[in-house]
């Protein structure tokens, strides 16, 4: 029992080693919002990300948001790992006395490990809030994420 708990243990760590931009990814995000992050990679240059997180605007409220994103690796060379670009399109809900839906535009950059199932990430997002007025924001933030 104890040799198979340990082969399969050796197993996920084995199929995440390269898995950065495959499978889900689940981690903290921190800054504006500040919460859990998650991403799931659709292909090689696509994924989705999303947040449960909680924001510390003028009204402190929970944040949640969803992304759909292009990744471009070959804008910025590093040595080791990649380093994609993103850029997408995204919905944001956050839930305060006078609750806002809107668009965001995230732009970021995410360091993948080539030995390790972590990416780091960085991120700037416009925003657009179309309800209960228009409205226009910033959101920043940075995190980390391990991939299963």
């Amino acid at each position: 029992m104890k040799k198979s708990i340990l082969v399969l243990i050796v197993i996920v760590v084995a199929a995440g080693l390269f898995a950065q931009n495959s499978g889900l990814g689940a981690g903290i995000i921190v800054g504006e919002p500040t919460g859990i992050s998650l991403k799931y990679w659709t292909g090689n240059l696509t994924a989705f990300d999303g947040a449960i997180a909680w924001s510390f605007g003028k009204e402190d409220a929970l944040h949640l948001h969803a992304d759909m994103l292009m990744h471009n690796p070959d804008l910025i060379a590093v040595t080791q790992g990649s380093l994609p670009v993103y850029y997408g399109l995204g919905v944001r809900i956050k839930l305060e006395d006078k609750s806002k839906l809107g668009v965001r535009i995230p732009v970021g950059m995410a360091y993948q490990f080539v030995e390790a199932p972590f990416d780091i990430f960085l991120e700037i997002v416009p925003l657009l809030d179309l309800v209960p007025a228009t409205d226009f924001g910033l959101n920043a933030a940075i995190g980390v994420r391990y991939f299963f």
